[in-house]
């Protein structure tokens, strides 16, 4: 038997089956909640259990009132009262498969490989800048990846994957991917974007990257440029050397050509005579930007750098947990790795 999900202090309710994620069933009732993983390890859809009992995965059972919540991991055992961070209508869910071919393969770093998929002639898809797709496997397994191009470059899809030591697909079958090559994807996933709601178009954003983590935000700038959206952006990129900053002349161009634009390298573990700043990407946008009560972060890359910017800019930078926007990359099967909810191996 369904039970009935009520989102606390509004007039939305949904039902969800025990089986199902309180996440999945927002989505399927034609809501969106803030996600990025969906494997319970970013905390990006952690909300308040307001009431009622659950069943967690990974924390067995809980009871309401209980904070930071995994809605993601989160089945019902009677009826729920949630808080989540944000909720907003969206209208259902609409992905498609298709069979793309591979155009071109390139290699902008020893482990980074790019794709660019092209659809059948005439056709497009329909997608958001931050969204990602899904690589279909032949034996139904899926990898997860970023698209790095903007929607209205949409004949085609372009792919940044950091090649994982043993990784099925992108140590495995990307590089041996070549032009006439397919690949079956299923598209569009995720929630990521920059905020064009009333209280968040126009609000000054930072952007935190770090390795592929910058693909999303490839296709997010691009899309600003397109639209004409010229809120001040501060993006961040990091890596541990510079090899890592694989497109780093892309986003130099964008900083010369766009007065909106500010682009700051990082490195963790620079050779001698870089002339950068060192360290990690938050803790360089927090020594820039002291006080951030005013701004949005959109932070895509590794879980370990989503959840330690999030702690670093809300206790120091007076960031408003709201305006915290994550694409955290983890491992799918059974390897962790780099990600935008996208770089999966």
């Amino acid at each position: 038997m369904n039970h009935q999900v009520t989102v606390a202090d509004t007039g939305i309710r949904f039902s969800c089956a025990p089986d199902e994620s309180v996440l999945d069933a927002a989505e399927r009732a034609g809501y969106a909640l803030p996600h990025s993983c969906r494997k319970g390890v970013c905390s990006s859809c952690a909300g308040r259990l307001a009431g009622g009992r659950a069943e967690v995965r990974g924390h067995g059972a809980v009871e309401g009132p209980a904070d930071d919540v995994l809605l993601c991991q989160t089945r019902p055992r009677g009826d729920l009262v949630v808080a989540p961070r944000r909720i907003t209508e969206r209208g259902a869910v609409s992905r498609t498969v298709h069979t793309l071919r591979v155009h071109r393969v390139t290699w902008p770093a020893d482990d980074v490989v790019t794709l660019q998929l092209r659809l059948p002639a005439g056709r497009r898809v329909r997608f958001t800048a931050g969204q990602y797709l899904k690589v279909l496997l032949p034996d139904g397994d899926t990898r997860s990846y970023s698209l790095a191009n903007p929607p209205h470059r949409n004949d085609s899809v372009l792919l940044h994957v950091r090649v994982v030591p043993h990784g099925r697909f992108s140590a495995q079958i990307a590089p041996r991917l070549s032009k006439g090559d397919q690949l079956t994807v299923e598209l569009p996933h995720g929630e990521f974007g920059l905020d064009t709601d009333s209280d968040g178009s126009g609000r000054p954003a930072v952007l935190l990257a770090t390795g592929t983590g910058f693909a999303p935000v490839r296709s997010l700038i691009e899309d600003c440029v397109r639209r004409g959206d010229e809120r001040p952006l501060h993006l961040y990129w990091g890596g541990r050397r510079e090899q890592d900053l694989y497109e780093r002349h892309t986003a130099e161009g964008w900083a010369a050509r766009l007065p909106w634009l500010t682009f700051t390298p990082v490195l963790s573990r620079p050779e001698t005579g870089w002339p950068g700043r060192v360290g990690h990407v938050q803790d360089a946008a927090l020594a820039d930007h002291p006080d951030l009560s005013g701004h949005d972060v959109y932070a895509c890359g590794s879980d370990t750098m989503t959840r330690a910017a999030l702690d670093t800019l809300t206790t120091k930078g007076a960031l408003d947990p709201a305006r915290f926007f994550c694409d955290a990359f983890v491992a799918s099967g059974e390897q962790r790795q780099d990600a935008a909810t996208a770089a999966a191996v």
